[in-house]
């Protein structure tokens, strides 16, 4: 009788994590390879049709096996963000295989970007899972009120040096000295 395949006492949750990955990667590799070649070719579009079923298949069978896997602890949302790309890409091939049927290669060929751009974010998400490191969670956002003292001093120096101007032109130095007390409140303004 032969025994089952086992870790050994040694292995860690993230060497098991890679053992598990190991052979999606081999297969996903040729998998996006091949729809890269269809993408970067609108002449090889006419013969995609046939294509694409297969491939969106291999898509679809590789983020089944990265549901099937449980993450390292730390490794949950590089995980999911793998799981999520691979879903994205799967439905973005489907579109392109609908787009060939229904529009034609034109048609097919101005979502194009769009596909590949779901290609792309599988191998971006592989290389996050494969560095250990998700996208770094971003700070709560606070809304900021705007603050009116800037604002505020700037129009009482405005109004300041209007006045001082004014004043002194006039020879009238009320209003001037309404001038000087505006600056000077300004600065008060500003610092508050």
């Amino acid at each position: 009788m032969i025994g089952q395949v086992g870790y050994g006492a040694g292995t860690t949750e993230r060497e098991r994590y890679a053992s598990a990955l190991a052979g999606l990667w081999e297969s996903l590799s040729t998998t996006l390879a091949r729809l890269d070649a269809v993408a970067a070719d609108l002449s090889s579009f006419d013969a995609a049709a046939e294509k694409l079923p297969v491939l969106q298949n291999r898509l679809h069978w590789a983020g089944e096996l990265v549901a099937g896997i449980e993450p390292p602890s730390g490794g949950e949302r590089a995980h999911a963000e793998l799981a999520i790309a691979l879903q994205c890409a799967r439905d973005a091939t489907a579109e392109m295989r609908e787009a060939l049927e229904v529009e034609g290669v034109s048609g097919a060929w101005r979502r194009v970007h769009e596909w590949r751009g779901a290609l792309f974010n599988v191998r971006l998400a592989r290389r996050r899972l494969e560095a250990g490191s998700a996208v770094p969670d971003l700070p709560d956002e606070r809304v900021e009120q705007f603050d009116w003292r800037p604002a505020v001093a700037i129009m009482l120096v405005l109004a300041g040096t209007v006045a001082f101007t004014a004043g002194a032109v006039a020879t009238l130095w009320p209003i001037w000295a309404v001038g000087l007390a505006l600056v000077a409140a300004s600065f008060l303004v500003f610092e508050l």
